[in-house]
């Protein structure tokens, strides 16, 4: 199983990041999945997620209206647009995996995870 985050980057506030994970190892379609992130001396955060089919999504309130997760099954892929940056966004951007039809906003409800890409954001 691999889930590898890619895009992250160094961009300045109200700037726009996509970022993307590619997935293989596991039947995609039929998981749901999330992004998280992780600023220093904090705790890993829900940002965004989205069912197996994409049909439905939520979003953090903190990023309600800036960010939009979007998936492609056929290419086993996950996508975090991230728009109007702030630099409290700052943080790495994990991807992750629910055995489940619907995303869930706690960590341990994910049994797949990627190893992470640095978003920061400078004022």
């Amino acid at each position: 199983v691999q889930l590898v985050e890619s895009g992250g980057g160094l961009v300045q506030a109200g700037g726009s990041l996509r970022l993307s994970c590619a997935a293989s190892g596991f039947p995609f379609s039929n998981y749901a999945m999330g992004w998280f992130r992780q600023a220093p001396g904090k705790e890993r955060e829900f940002v965004a997620g989205i069912t197996w089919n994409g049909a439905r999504t939520v979003a953090a309130d903190p990023v309600k209206g800036r960010f939009t997760i979007s998936r492609d099954n056929a290419k086993n892929m996950v996508y975090l647009q991230m728009n109007s940056l702030k630099p409290e966004d700052t943080a790495v951007y994990y991807c992750a995996a629910r055995p489940a039809v619907i995303p869930s906003m706690t960590v341990s409800e994910y049994g797949y995870w990627g190893q992470g890409t640095q978003v920061t954001v400078s004022s």
